[in-house]
């Protein structure tokens, strides 16, 4: 695969196709929901954080599916181990929630009874705040954070589908930003420090066929003092320009290029998501082996739309090459997923 690296310039075309499809490190290619030619309905975007250490994890999530928005929040506890995940709904937003055209900047909001959600974004910086009057059981949930950016450069992805000149997936994963905050719920109140916590955003926006599977997997830590962070995956549109697979160290982001995800299986082909994994490249690059601690999954199906997706939660060693740099992990916890969606 020769990789495409994108240049600056509108994402989409006059008829709504993408005008370049390969990577970038930065967001260079400009988003605009009304450029899009493609029907309204089948736009999705969201903006997905997960703050986490070796002990606790959140993920909060804001979603605009255009049929259907979707906040959500998870807590995981890696000690015990479990979780709790609880979402709130809304029909047909179809861009009513008004997700920024941009990671930069901007303010992301859900609010309703039971729900609010806030994520302020400026000059590298995020503010989170989540207050849920019944999160659980009756019980509320407060939670509140500051990250701020602590690497150059991020994965960008232009992926387009084959066979569907107006469907496209842009894609921005940013790693290991430094995290100060806390979760209070169930008269536990846990902090979260830049000494052992680091965050990630999966910021997307796009138009999908209808079915759609993918890999993903994203981990970010500091070890020793050293900045560590990777993000893995494939499986999801036309890749031919461009994997999303990236090293971040030290403060920069560097290109890698295939990953296969060896996840074991039982006799009759089922997936033993709770087993070790292995994550490898064709020229050894990613040596890594993955030791689930916890599953969160979620399997739904309403009418038309069925989900089935599993992010595995677990213990990362291993490591990973590029240029003269050998990154090694060790018991890092994070995550990898594999998700089938029909919607």
């Amino acid at each position: 695969m020769e990789q495409v690296l994108l240049e600056a310039g509108p994402l989409l075309d006059k008829k709504g196709c993408l005008c370049q499809a390969g990577y970038a490190f930065d967001l260079v290619k400009e988003y605009d929901r009304n450029a899009i030619k493609a029907s309204k309905l089948r736009i999705k975007e969201w903006d997905y954080y997960y703050i986490g250490n070796n002990h606790y994890g959140i993920a909060i999530t804001i979603a605009d599916n255009s049929y259907m928005g979707l906040a959500s929040v998870s807590i995981l506890n890696f000690d015990e181990p479990n979780y709790v995940t609880k979402s709130s709904m809304k029909s047909f937003t179809k861009g009513k929630i008004k997700l920024p055209s941009t990671s930069a900047n901007g303010v992301s909001h859900w609010k309703d009874k039971n729900y609010d959600i806030k994520i302020v974004t400026e000059n590298r910086k995020r503010t989170i705040d989540v207050e849920i009057k019944d999160y659980d059981d009756g019980k509320g949930l407060l939670a509140h954070f500051d990250l701020a950016e602590k690497i150059d450069g991020s994965m960008v992805i232009a992926t387009p589908f084959l066979n569907k000149p107006k469907h496209f997936y842009y894609n921005q994963k940013i790693n290991n930003m430094a995290v100060h905050g806390y979760f209070f719920f169930d008269e536990q109140r846990v902090y979260f420090s830049e000494e052992d916590t680091r965050a990630v955003l999966d910021w997307g926006r796009g138009v999908w066929p209808y079915k759609n599977s993918w890999y993903w997997s994203s981990l970010s830590s500091v070890v020793d003092g050293h900045e560590i962070g990777f993000n893995l995956g494939y499986g999801f549109g036309d890749l031919k320009a461009a994997s999303e697979n990236m090293l971040f160290y030290d403060g920069k982001a560097y290109k890698l290029r295939d990953v296969t995800f060896n996840i074991p299986k039982d006799p009759k082909g089922n997936m033993k998501l709770m087993e070790k994994w292995t994550m490898t490249s064709k020229n050894s690059d990613i040596e890594l082996e993955f030791t689930p601690i916890l599953d969160r999954k979620d399997e739904a199906k309403v009418l038309f739309i069925k989900s089935i997706q599993h992010q595995v939660f677990g213990k990362f060693s291993g490591k990973i090459k590029v240029d003269d740099i050998v990154v090694e992990i060790n018991d890092v916890i994070s995550f990898a997923e594999v998700v089938t969606n029909w919607w």
